[in-house]
């Protein structure tokens, strides 16, 4: 099978590292890719924006399946430019893209399917805003309707500050805030068909002791030690499934990954957002302890032929990734630094390094991009993959670098 991987960061680098390593697949390609996905597939200089370009460099690659990895694409079409010209794509169309593209939307497929989750105030208004303010109280949650790269929600206590964020944004939710920790689940699907993978979590906030400004994320592990038992098919049942089937009967089925965020909370499983596509940082543990080749499975949800693929299977033991950031993320990102000592990190046992804002200049890696790397160890335990992870992030420097030191650190 050959296969053209779509976007820039260290997701797309974790799908490519993954395909490459497929024994079904023959050729990894991606479009435009990075340094990093360069040492494991052919790059090409495409727009993954461009849904035209998309489809014409498949057909001219004659690849079996086009795997598209970041939301914007998603959201604005790209998956119907490529089913169109008669090619399997792993990612959904844009009207079932819209879960993640519109929170809004997100709402009212949940109250459709009775999916719980938090009460909700769409708001156009500083008006309708400060009265759901009001409402629900601190802590505040605002979220930006549309997609913000995983930094368009504010919680704070400090009203103000909810009001300043909701006035930049052209439509926002105001929710009720959800008590208790949150958990990623993924989940493959081909409209009908669910394949839930292992729970994962995030770490979105940029310094230690969940501080400061949300990010993308600066890292995540799996699974989840502490998690209830049960949890897995307790959100196929409520919420995974029963949103997959309203999708297909609004006449958007949603074939791809189906990222459900979730809040364990006092009064049981909420979900707090959905995505349309695998989650970063979050896929970078998940695929470093996935058993399954990749391929099948993309395949058949990009064919409606899920079902005939045998579920996803796991390696024992867990992963940790932990992300370096460059200088002045999230509110900017330092370009251009000199990045040393990835070759000597993935010269450790169980550690290897996912790249994400990377570019090559005069021959030298240097920094291109907020999130530049991801740090991923595997071990026995949460505690072992801890370890590996940090002992790879200690050999890697460039002018600036932060991340945080507390990732998986509690568990």
């Amino acid at each position: 099978m050959k296969t053209l991987v779509i976007g820039t960061g260290g997701r797309e680098h974790a799908l490519a590292r993954a395909l490459a390593r497929d024994p079904g697949v023959t050729e990894v390609h991606a479009a435009p890719g990075n340094p990093g996905i360069a040492a494991v597939a052919t790059l090409h200089d495409v727009d993954p924006m461009d849904g035209e370009a998309v489809a014409a460099l498949a057909l001219d690659l004659g690849v079996d399946l086009v795997v598209v990895g970041p939301e914007a694409p998603l959201v604005a079409g790209v998956a119907d430019a490529v089913t169109t010209r008669g090619i399997p794509v792993f990612g959904p169309s844009a009207s079932a893209a819209r879960l993640e593209g519109s929170k809004a939307f997100a709402k009212d497929v949940m109250a459709a399917a009775g999916v719980p989750t938090a009460a909700a105030r769409s708001c156009t208004t500083a008006e309708q805003v400060a009265a759901a303010l009001d409402e629900y109280g601190a802590p505040y949650v605002v979220k930006d309707d549309g997609l913000a790269a995983g930094k368009g929600v504010v919680v704070t206590t400090d009203r103000q500050e909810a009001l300043d964020h909701a006035a930049q944004c052209e439509r926002v939710l105001i929710e009720e805030y959800l008590d208790g920790p949150e958990v990623s689940l993924f989940a493959i699907t081909d409209g009908r068909t669910v394949y839930p993978l292992q729970p994962a979590q995030d770490f979105k906030r940029i310094f230690d002791g969940d501080a400061g400004p949300n990010t993308g994320g600066m890292g995540a592990y799996t699974p989840l030690p502490w998690a209830p038992p049960g949890l897995v098919q307790e959100v196929l049942a409520s919420v995974l499934q029963p949103t997959v089937d309203e999708m297909a009967r609004r006449g958007a089925p949603f074939a791809g990954l189906l990222y459900a965020g979730l809040a364990l909370t006092s009064r049981g499983v909420r979900v707090v957002e959905f995505n349309a596509r695998f989650g970063d940082p979050e896929t970078q543990p998940l695929l470093a302890l996935l058993d399954s080749p990749l391929s099948p499975l993309l395949l058949g949800a990009a064919t409606g032929t899920l079902a005939e693929v045998p579920p996803p299977a796991w390696r024992s033991g867990s992963a940790v990734g932990v992300v370096l950031a460059s200088k002045g993320y999230p509110e900017t990102a330092s370009k251009g630094d000199p990045i040393t000592g990835v070759d000597s990190a993935e010269a450790l046992a169980g550690v290897h390094v996912i790249q994400a804002g990377t570019a090559v200049v005069d021959g030298q890696l240097v920094t291109a991009g907020g999130r530049v790397l991801a740090v991923v160890g595997t071990g026995a335990d949460v505690a072992a993959a801890r370890d590996a992870a940090y002992a790879g992030v200690a050999r890697i420097d460039f002018p600036g670098a932060q991340h945080r030191t507390d990732i998986a650190g509690s568990v």
